[in-house]
């Protein structure tokens, strides 16, 4: 038999129900209202920075937030929340948290959530409600949102009670981030926030039946892929996102030296194997580098670890890569064979798959293989942009080639979407993981600005470098006043052109140079910084770069850079949709003097 005494939690003034009775008595619970329960589970799920825009719907859980030490990120947007929240989960290996009411706040998250979810990255969304009376009676404000994101989340609930909030917050964070990672929404309504019920402060551990996220490759198909990696003359490995996810940087490391085989890099990969080591090839697909494409179409042996063969990845299937075994290791078996079908699957964290197979494959150095990639880069060096004359002008793959020099490739950097993402990927060398954010699968523009706002307050000691194009920029450039409220420091290289770059390229390429809707008018970008009470700087030469940017990293606070580029550059190489990866549009070959090409580096 068991009985309760009273006591009191002096934090809340709360009573506070103890078991005085045998061993195995009920954890200790406490009396909260449904809104102390949300603040409650997100201290005990370790989470000190919430991003999130008040509403009618979440007022009792910011009431209550006022009691609880968790720092509160007031942003301009609730997209700009949920891209926070994503920014604040790539970069520090955390689960990111947002929070916004019912109806349009809700709605505002869904790009954010979706950007999350293709990239798979662990996210809570919390929002609110309108009261369980007034479900499905079209009160203002109400919407499905669980409906809305069923596609776009990992799994989403309706709460309904103050009862249900703590396990259903629990089971969420325990979804967020086991397995495949991935975004989760907790929709709670208002009266659920404003009842009270007990709370239990230890719970046992969160177990769904029927839920097995941990799964580990087999023994036997091991065993498969060590032979068909001991016996291959021209194999690739392609390093992905879940390389970094699942932190097998230095085991792929050790798998490279032992083998002597080279890496091609997806654009979330980047930074999963250094960029400058020997055997790093670079980025592959509809805008890597021309040499590994070819080296992945000559292949005789694919080990793909961590990626799930995307379209801008493979180009045409039917031709993808034609005379290569593949190995897949993947976390999610729904990735296997989806797209590209393997000869073996090895299902499971890429990490201890990785830690299975490295003490067990071959020596060896495969140097006529890493010198016949050598051999393809051919013309590369005349067709390089940083190789050819500029007479002064400045083109964006300048900005980042100074950036990374300057840097010396240390910086945090969160892209946006578009041709300077992919300058970016082909310019900045990254050597380390975690130090590249962008929006890989969704391509979400205006995703920057406020990701390495998230980014920046999960890492306060990185140096941290936003690259955007002068269209996404302006989707969420009201972040801008988030910043300077946080004090945060961060620096933006606005890439300006003029245009919506890559769909003008696009134009350029395939509709006869017929620009509909590209060519964009925007405000001026040093006013604008200043307006929100922060520094704006403008280049126009190539010259100017290396000054502003120290300029900037020199300055507190937030700093805009203007780079006024050249307006009708295109990324080069580019595999067309559809195209076979190895059919690649290249850069015009330019002659290049001697005295221009030394002036350029």
């Amino acid at each position: 038999m068991r009985t309760a005494t009273a006591t009191t939690d002096s934090a809340n003034a709360a009573p506070v129900l103890k078991s005085d009775g045998d061993s195995d008595a009920e954890p200790e619970s406490v009396m909260r209202t449904g809104a102390q329960i949300v603040w409650e589970v997100l201290r005990e799920e370790g989470v000190d920075t919430i991003f999130g825009y008040p509403g009618g719907c979440v007022m009792p859980m910011y009431d209550a937030m006022l009691d609880y030490p968790i720092r509160h990120v007031l942003v301009r947007h609730e997209q700009g929340a949920a891209h926070m929240a994503d920014g604040f989960a790539r970069a520090s290996g955390r689960t990111g948290v947002c929070l916004a009411t019912s109806g349009p706040g809700a709605t505002n998250l869904v790009t954010g959530i979706a950007t999350a979810m293709l990239d798979s990255v662990p996210m809570i969304c919390i929002t609110g409600q309108v009261p369980s009376h007034l479900l499905g009676s079209d009160a203002f404000q109400e919407t499905d949102i669980t409906g809305v994101t069923l596609p776009i989340t990992k799994h989403n609930y309706l709460v309904t009670t103050a009862e249900e909030i703590a396990p259903t917050l629990r089971e969420a964070f325990y979804v967020a981030r086991s397995g495949r990672p991935g975004p989760v929404l907790v929709d709670i309504t208002k009266d659920a926030q404003q009842a009270s019920c007990e709370f239990v402060l230890e719970p046992p551990p969160v177990r769904l039946p029927g839920y097995r996220p941990e799964l580990k490759a087999r023994a036997l198909d091991l065993e498969r892929a060590i032979a068909l990696i001991d016996a291959a003359e021209r194999p690739v490995i392609l390093a992905g996102h879940g390389i970094v996810k699942s932190e097998a940087t230095e085991l792929l490391r050790e798998l490279v030296a032992r083998t002597g085989i080279p890496v091609a890099c997806t654009l979330l990969g980047l930074g999963g194997f250094p960029a400058t080591d020997p055997l790093a090839l670079g980025m592959m697909g509809m805008h890597g580098e021309a040499w590994v494409n070819k080296a992945i179409q000559e292949a005789d042996l694919l080990i793909a670890l961590g990626m799930r063969f995307d379209d801008r990845v493979t180009g045409n299937l039917k031709n993808y890569a034609p005379r290569a075994k593949k190995i897949h290791a993947e976390l999610d078996p729904s990735e296997i064979n989806k797209n590209v079908k393997v000869d073996v699957a090895l299902v499971g964290d890429v990490k201890q798959t990785l830690a299975s197979i490295v003490p067990n494959v071959a020596t060896r150095k495969r140097a006529p293989w890493v010198a016949h990639i050598e051999a393809l880069k051919g013309d590369t060096a005349v067709r390089d942009i940083q190789t050819m004359p500029h007479d002064g002008r400045l083109f964006a793959a300048h900005v980042m080639h100074d950036l990374w020099r300057i840097t010396e490739g240390n910086a945090l950097v969160v892209t946006d979407v578009g041709q300077h993402q992919m300058w970016e990927a082909q310019y900045y060398k990254h050597d380390h993981p975690r130090k590249l954010i962008t929006s890989g699968g969704l391509g979400t523009m205006g995703f920057a600005l406020p990701a390495a706002l998230g980014a920046r307050l999960a890492m306060p000691n990185e140096e941290v470098w936003v690259i955007v194009g002068d269209g996404g920029f302006q989707m969420t450039a009201c972040e801008l006043s988030t910043c300077a409220q946080e004090e945060a420091k961060i620096n933006i290289a606005v890439i300006n052109n003029g245009y919506l770059g890559m769909v003008r390229q696009w134009q350029e390429f395939f509709y006869d140079k017929r620009y509909s809707a590209t060519p964009m008018k925007s405000p001026d970008f040093v006013k604008l910084a200043e307006a929100h009470g922060l520094t704006g700087i403008r280049v126009t030469r190539r010259e100017e770069v290396a000054e502003a940017v120290k300029r900037a990293r020199e300055t507190p606070g937030t700093v805009v850079i203007d780079f006024r580029v050249e307006a009708e550059d295109s990324v080069y190489p580019m595999v067309a949709a559809g195209a076979d990866l190895h059919d690649m549009i290249r850069r015009p070959v330019a002659v290049v003097p001697e005295k221009a090409a030394k002036e350029t580096l």
